[in-house]
């Protein structure tokens, strides 16, 4: 039961990202407009989507799985502070908060890894 739970949250929190990184895709113009007006370069786009397409399958599929949480932690951290640090707009500071909230979960995956259904096992 618990390598079926351990899987399971695994995917709850991988499907964010990977969703994220095919809006990011489909909205590829959009998306570089919105990064700029933040001051960021639109070419990091790119690594972005990759980070929130690929980081997603390895975690879910339970290889270097540590590594895949250790930097999706960091994008979180990074996104919340550059684009949600708006704290007297109440939806900012809850997307803050969640950012923060799901890099601690992918922490969690740093310190504890995949624990069942993984090809780090493997």
């Amino acid at each position: 039961m618990i390598k079926a739970l351990d899987l399971f949250g695994r995917v709850l929190i991988s499907a964010l990202f990977f969703l994220n990184g095919i809006f990011k895709i489909n909205n590829y113009e959009g998306t570089i407009g919105w990064m700029e007006s933040f001051g960021l370069p639109g070419v990091l786009i790119i690594p972005a989507i990759a980070l929130e397409i690929i980081g997603p399958i390895l975690i879910v599929i339970g290889y270097q799985t540590r590594i895949a949480a250790a930097a999706l932690s960091l994008f979180c951290f990074a996104t919340a502070i550059i684009f949600h640090n708006d704290f007297a707009d109440q939806v900012q500071l809850t997307a803050f908060l969640k950012n923060i909230a799901l890099a601690g979960g992918f922490i969690f995956l740093v310190v504890n890894g995949a624990k069942g259904f993984c090809l780090d096992k493997k």
